[in-house]
């Protein structure tokens, strides 16, 4: 094993992608210390999105003070990247201008679930206003485009919140208070019409996400994700009417048909995605092609001997879609070996197996029986545990 390279997301609620692949690399140096090491921290437009793809690019992160997902001031920054110093493939691919300025903004800076505690959380309530605030903040510097990345968000406010920051307006207006508030779920029962003709001229926004589903309906928005950002069961068929509702109100602002709302990945991030898409022209892209295109990912696969990946879990989930899962199958189609490291590895029987029969190892750095806030402090350790146990028993094995 002479050539390693390390392909983590995060950990939530433990460690970052870049600190999660720093300590795995702590501890395969320590153990063979002439192996060849690179990394490739993973995101998926959430947390890290911005560190990782502007610090890669050697671009540069502004601050920035802007209202939180229940319009609180919270500190979010942007980054800015020198598009000439992109890749000319890159571009083309994901249409991005070919010269002036990238602005990289991160969803869950600004609207994130991990700013709430989980009293908090109540998606009838919070707001991406924060996010349009940071979009607004990089259209007057300039920019010639904006790459959005939506994982993580606290809202299902179709973007609506980001949309006030930006210019839209309601009719009625609210009966005064923070512009945002007035924009949320709770609200939108009052609005009777959008208004577009203050909205602010953005260049080309391009919105980093790889979830398929639609605004709408079993597999939609409010259905697979308002439970985790605080909706209750009770809550979901009122919110889901409302949704259908203020979705046809702002199609119909903007002169946009309603079967937008149907397309894969509309139902993103509370439908971010298909808010900006239908008022500023926004375009879905594959947040996982564009960061491997980015970090030069399939070569790093093609150069290594051993692929060492993982997330927090594990689950069918990742491989429907999700970076580690992705990362597993290229490696495998180019031959490699591969190991998964996760603090817990779920997958079925028949999923554990077909992986394993492909050569893949899978090890959950968890200890069985181990609670996961005794688990979390630790994860540092408990990689470096699991990293001593993966290469002892590929060395018995045979391996190099």
């Amino acid at each position: 094993m002479k050539r390693l390279l390390l392909v983590f997301d995060k950990f939530k609620d433990a460690l970052e992608a870049e600190s999660v692949c720093a300590e795995v690399a702590r501890a395969v140096r320590a153990r063979c210390p002439g192996t060849l090491v690179q990394t490739a921290p993973l995101t998926d437009g959430g947390e890290g999105f911005v560190d990782i793809l502007t610090g890669r690019a050697g671009g540069i992160v502004r601050q920035a003070t802007v209202c939180g997902p229940r319009l609180q001031p919270v500190e979010a920054a942007y980054g800015r990247v020198d598009l000439e110093g992109l890749p000319g493939g890159l571009k083309r691919a994901f249409g991005l201008p070919e010269s002036g300025y990238l602005a990289i903004i991160e969803m869950a800076r600004a609207s994130g679930l991990q700013l709430l505690d989980g009293t908090e959380r109540d998606p009838w309530v919070t707001t991406s206003f924060g996010t349009g605030e940071l979009m607004t903040a990089a259209a007057r510097e300039g920019v010639s485009a904006i790459l959005l990345g939506v994982g993580g968000s606290a809202t299902q406010d179709l973007g609506l919140g980001a949309l006030a920051a930006l210019g839209l307006r309601r009719e009625p207006p609210a009966d005064g208070g923070h512009p945002g508030a007035g924009f949320v779920p709770a609200e939108w029962g009052r609005i009777e019409a959008f208004s577009g003709e203050g909205l602010l001229s953005l260049p080309p926004v391009r919105i980093a996400c790889d979830v398929g589903n639609p605004l709408l309906g079993e597999r939609g928005a409010v259905h697979t994700f308002a439970r985790q950002k605080g909706a209750t069961d009770a809550d979901l068929t009122r919110l889901e009417a409302v949704t259908g509702e203020a979705a046809e109100k702002l199609c119909r602002a903007f002169g946009v048909p309603a079967d937008v709302a149907t397309q894969p990945g509309a139902g993103a991030a509370g439908g971010i995605g298909f808010g900006l898409q239908v008022a500023c022209g926004a375009r879905r892209i594959s947040g996982y092609d564009l960061v491997a295109e980015w970090l030069g990912l399939d070569g790093k696969i093609e150069a290594a001997d051993l692929v060492i990946t993982g997330e927090g879990r594990f689950d069918a989930g990742s491989l429907a879609g999700k970076g580690p899962g992705r990362v597993v199958k290229r490696a495998l189609e180019r031959g490699k070996k591969v190991v998964v490291l996760a603090g817990a590895v779920a997958l079925s029987a028949a999923e554990r197996a077909a992986l394993e029969d492909s050569g893949a190892v899978l090890e959950a750095v968890t200890p069985e029986g181990m609670a996961l806030d005794e688990a979390l402090p630790r994860t540092g350790a408990l990689l470096g545990a699991a990293v001593n146990r993966v290469l002892s028993r590929l060395e018995a094995a045979g391996g190099d």
